[in-house]
Parts: structure tokens; sequence; C-alpha cells
């Protein structure tokens, strides 16, 4: 696993090169954690992640890289990536909110108006 970081401003990109699993969940936890205080925006591409197991899901869903004040999405979701992704939300909308990692996918409890 290799990890590219980089920096505009407030913004930091992670790039992930390799498959997202417990082996290399500490160093990818280690790249959002030394993220600059004013780092107000993560995104987390995934663009050369052809596998994430459950440690992916720990990894973007956790409250210690996740915290209030840094908002996070993840972009460059492959076929596997999006399916664990996918399937999480769909087994538990409420821990696995996309809407918060993906911008354009409205939240679980979304509920378009009644014309």
């Amino acid at each position: 696993m290799n990890v590219t970081t980089t920096l505009d401003g407030t913004t930091a990109r992670i790039r992930a090169h390799g498959e997202i699993d417990f082996d290399s969940l500490p160093l990818l936890r280690a790249a959002a954690t030394a993220l600059p205080s004013q780092v107000s925006d993560l995104q987390w591409d995934l663009s050369d992640t052809p596998f994430m197991d459950i440690a992916g899901l720990h990894l973007l869903f956790s409250p210690t890289i996740s915290s209030p004040h840094r908002r996070t999405t993840v972009t460059g979701l492959g076929r596997q990536p999006l399916w664990l992704l996918l399937t999480a939300a769909d087994v538990n909308p409420g821990v696995f909110d996309l809407s918060r990692l993906l911008p354009d996918i409205p939240p679980a409890d979304f509920r378009p108006a009644v014309s």
C-alpha cells in the first residue's frame, strides 16, 4: 500500500494505491491523523483501490478521522468498494450514511416532496 497526500489550503486529498484491509488500515489512519488542523475537507481518492474489506468501512466511518469539524468525502470508487459501501448502507443505513461520503446521494430518511 502506498499513500499520496495532497494539500490545497483547507482541503486534503489522500489517495490510496492498493487494497484497503486491516494490514493497510494503520497507514491510512496515520495519513489522516497527520493532516494539519486547518484541513476542513478530506477527500479519500480510491481510484487506485480495486478492493476494500470491512477495514475500509472502519476507515471511512471512523469518528476519530471524520470529526464534526472535517467534511469527509470519497471519490474514484471502483466496483467492489462501491458494492461494499452500498451493502453496508443497505444493512444499516443509520450507521453507514452514504450521504455524508457521497454528497450526490440523498440521506436514508430523505422523502421527496409530494406535489
